[in-house]
């Protein structure tokens, strides 16, 4: 199957579980991909709105964790866009979306989840805590390092790659969204 084919797939697939009806309690929350953010919404259902983040959508389609990411959670996702996917080696997200390659795309996909609601405020306040540099332990068993500098907080991961908090707190029914503009990987 082809990249798009997979694409179009895994979008329609989450569309069909994110229902249709959409509650009026968007105002506290940034707009994300062109698309409003519902608050009463969970991470799955926004999600497949944001026109940013087609690449993710079909990537936790194809590693199977819509059912988790749709779950009550909390989570926080940090959200790497499109563009940040395809920054990536060519032909590295193709590979990554063969049945094949589930288990690694399942652990680089969990590097980007914590296991539980932390909001940019807080997240600050852990950086202050510790001196400028705050530990952020993820689901997939990868630890990013979070910073803040000049207005923009940064998380490394451990091969030294930096993504930038383009959008934070982001609300989600189980959870808060940070779009990032980088993918996180797990220790090469």
């Amino acid at each position: 199957m082809t990249f798009a084919k997979t694409l179009l797939s895994a979008t329609t697939a989450i569309a069909l579980t994110a229902g249709a009806a959409f509650a009026d309690h968007h105002g506290e929350n940034p707009m994300v991909g062109g698309a409003e953010m519902f608050a009463d919404k969970n991470i799955v259902e926004n999600a497949v709105n944001s026109a940013d983040h087609t690449t993710l959508v079909a990537a936790v389609t194809a590693a199977g964790l819509v059912d988790t990411l749709a779950s009550d959670g909390p989570f926080t996702v940090f959200a790497p866009v499109n563009s940040a996917f395809a920054a990536l080696p060519e032909g590295t997200v193709e590979t990554l979306l063969m049945p094949e390659n589930i288990d690694q795309l399942t652990t680089i996909l969990t590097c980007h989840v914590v296991g539980a609601e932390v909001m940019s405020e807080a997240l600050l306040g852990m950086i202050e805590d510790d001196g400028g540099k705050h530990p952020v332990p993820t689901l997939g068993g990868c630890t990013l390092q979070a910073s803040y500098v000049d207005g923009v907080v940064m998380l490394e991961d451990e091969n030294g790659t930096v993504a930038n908090v383009t959008i934070a707190d982001v609300k989600q029914s189980n959870g808060v969204i940070h779009v990032i503009d980088a993918v996180m990987l797990p220790a090469m």
